[in-house]
């Protein structure tokens, strides 16, 4: 496992959660809630945040269908995701966060909270599902979980985004 901090990008239409990492990349905690805008302060805040807790990499979400195919979220998401590589330092990777709101909405149900009341709790969690996810994976593979995205003007890695 790599040593560093991650940060994790749980990116809706309105808000978009924000998790972190420890140092040794074990443990996932929500972090923050960016409102999403369109002047790029959205951006500019999770860079801000990267660079604050000196991050090594961004794992945002890739939101599929339960089937596996694209969405109008999916590609949302991507758009976001290559915005967000075109200003930080670091890479960017997507990972499948099939199901990741549910499960935040249910634990958070289970410790007694009400999800209508704290949405911006929700984001942060889902955040925080999405990277322990691609940390557990990474622990178990030895990999770095999901597939790395490149700014628009950048050539393509290997490893190409599912279509």
């Amino acid at each position: 496992m790599r040593p560093g901090t991650r940060l994790g990008i749980d990116v809706g239409t309105v808000r978009i959660g924000v998790s972190r990492s420890d140092a040794s990349g074990f443990l996932a905690s929500p972090l923050e809630t960016v409102r999403r805008s369109d002047d790029g302060s959205d951006v500019a805040r999770i860079v801000a945040l990267a660079v604050e807790h000196e991050a090594i990499e961004l794992i945002a979400g890739l939101p599929l269908a339960l089937s596996g195919r694209r969405t109008a979220s999916t590609e949302d998401a991507v758009e976001f995701a290559e915005r967000l590589a075109a200003a930080v330092s670091v890479p960017v990777r997507l990972v499948d966060e099939r199901l990741s709101t549910v499960t935040a909405t249910s634990a958070l149900r289970a410790s007694g909270k009400n999800s209508k009341k704290s949405r911006s709790v929700v984001d942060q969690s889902a955040a925080a599902v999405i990277l322990q996810h691609a940390l557990d994976a990474e622990r178990s593979s030895g990999r770095p979980a999901g597939v790395p995205i490149t700014p628009p003007s950048a050539p393509s890695p290997e490893g190409a985004l599912p279509t």
